[in-house]
């Protein structure tokens, strides 16, 4: 077998993971006790292998996380409220399968965008779609969507993610857009998480309107877990980025 060409073809063919691997085997010498069966597993995983990678890139990038952070780096030794049996649980994922909800409440400094992060990121490795949005950022977006004629475009795109993650919810009062964009039915078809230093007792009065407030509530907590993280900011004693 010729070297060269059969990576030409490889390559061409838009195999490149498994071009590498080819090309690996020959240059350690491996080549001559493999057989057929060895050459062609080893080939077949290597592009498999490439292929998740790649896939994974394009979801982290696409999700575009507030933070770096994994699920294997939450920290339970510092008291702040966590449940170690519900995290078990959410970092496996039904929940998001199921289309329920996530809240995850607490003053400032807590942990909060990092864990929505890190679950975030373990549902990108879990092949599942993800999108991060700070809440004013986004209804500044869909505010100018209305301009241009995008707005039913991103309603819809938004409505297509697995999982929303909705940050800093609560920060100002919302507007009557703000209100009628929050009624997007994404309920029983995906899932969204919300993070916000306000308890879910005092969402009713920050959507305002009281019949808009009682439906999307209804549609945010009637199926959602909940996470009430207390105790001090992490940031005083953590650099960005490390274990919440």
């Amino acid at each position: 077998m010729l070297t060269h060409p059969t990576l030409d073809q490889l390559h061409a063919l838009g195999l490149h993971g498994m071009a590498k691997a080819f090309a690996d085997i020959e240059a350690g010498g491996d080549a001559a006790s493999l057989g057929h069966a060895e050459w062609l597993a080893l080939l077949l995983e290597r592009e498999a292998s490439l292929r998740r990678d790649k896939r994974l890139s394009k979801r982290l990038q696409y999700a575009k996380l507030r933070q770096q952070a994994c699920v294997e780096d939450i920290d339970y030794r510092t008291p702040r409220g966590l449940d170690r049996s519900l995290l078990t649980m959410l970092v496996e994922g039904q929940w998001i399968d199921d289309h329920a909800n996530l809240l995850i409440c607490g003053p400032s400094g807590v942990g909060k965008s990092w864990l929505a992060s890190a679950l975030g990121n373990k549902a990108c490795r879990d092949n599942r779609s993800v999108l991060y949005q700070r809440v004013p950022r986004l209804f500044t977006d869909l505010a100018l969507a209305r301009g241009d004629g995008r707005h039913p475009r991103l309603l819809r795109a938004l409505g297509r993610i697995d999982l929303l993650i909705l940050d800093d919810w609560g920060l100002e009062p919302l507007d009557a857009a703000a209100r009628h964009d929050l009624l997007e039915d994404r309920y029983g078809r995906r899932s969204t998480t919300v993070t916000s230093q306000l308890p879910v007792d005092q969402w009713h009065a920050l959507i305002g309107d009281p019949t808009y407030a009682d439906a999307v509530l209804d549609r945010l907590v009637h199926n959602a877990h909940r996470i009430d993280l207390n105790g001090e900011s992490l940031r005083r004693t953590r650099k960005p980025d490390r274990k919440a």
